[in-house]
């Protein structure tokens, strides 16, 4: 049970209420989750969370579409977040994979095993890990991988600290050892 309830549209302020309109028409396909409705009590923790959108964009610009989302999953398993783990794994089926039976290149697993580790360890990564990264990425494409990293565990710490509901629609998606409230 959520530690603090969503924000129901009708109770919001109008800025508030403005910036879930912004949010869901800047966004096509997004909606305002628990968790954003959660972040609606604060304009600005709204404001501040949803730049999650633009780094991501970034991260896919840098890895692809494919990687990006498996990249986020990682970032978020490793943060043991049910949420955003469960978020991901719509993605990852709705794109026609298993979760489970994943097949990845050897670059795909190094760049998996950086987003787990970045979650795993409070942002420390060995140097064997960081190795393959700085031999495939730039300097600059490295900081928005460990940026999006540090967002998307800022959203883990969220959704985990305050107990957040995973989302109905997300039900389906729940690993099968794990059932919904």
């Amino acid at each position: 049970m959520s530690r603090i309830s969503p924000l129901p549209y009708n109770e919001a302020t109008p800025d508030v209420q403005a910036a879930f309109d912004a949010h869901v028409a800047d966004h096509p396909g997004s909606r305002i989750t628990n968790m954003k409705a959660t972040l609606g009590r604060s304009l600005l923790a709204f404001q501040v969370y949803m730049q999650w959108y633009p780094l991501y964009e970034q991260v896919k610009g840098i890895v692809g579409d494919r990687l990006a989302y498996l990249y986020a999953h990682s970032i978020s398993e490793g943060s043991d977040c049910p949420v955003c783990t469960t978020f991901f794994r719509r993605i990852i089926i709705d794109n026609g994979e298993r979760p489970e039976e994943i097949q990845l290149t050897d670059h795909e697993q190094d760049v998996i095993n950086f987003g787990s580790a970045i979650a795993q360890n409070k942002g420390e990564v060995s140097d064997e890990l960081y190795a393959p990264i700085s031999e495939c990425y730039t300097d600059a494409q490295i900081v928005v991988l460990v940026a999006f990293a540090g967002q998307m565990v800022a959203t883990n710490i969220f959704n985990n600290t305050l107990n957040v509901d995973v989302d109905e629609y997300l039900y389906p998606y729940l690993p099968l050892t794990q059932t919904h409230p």
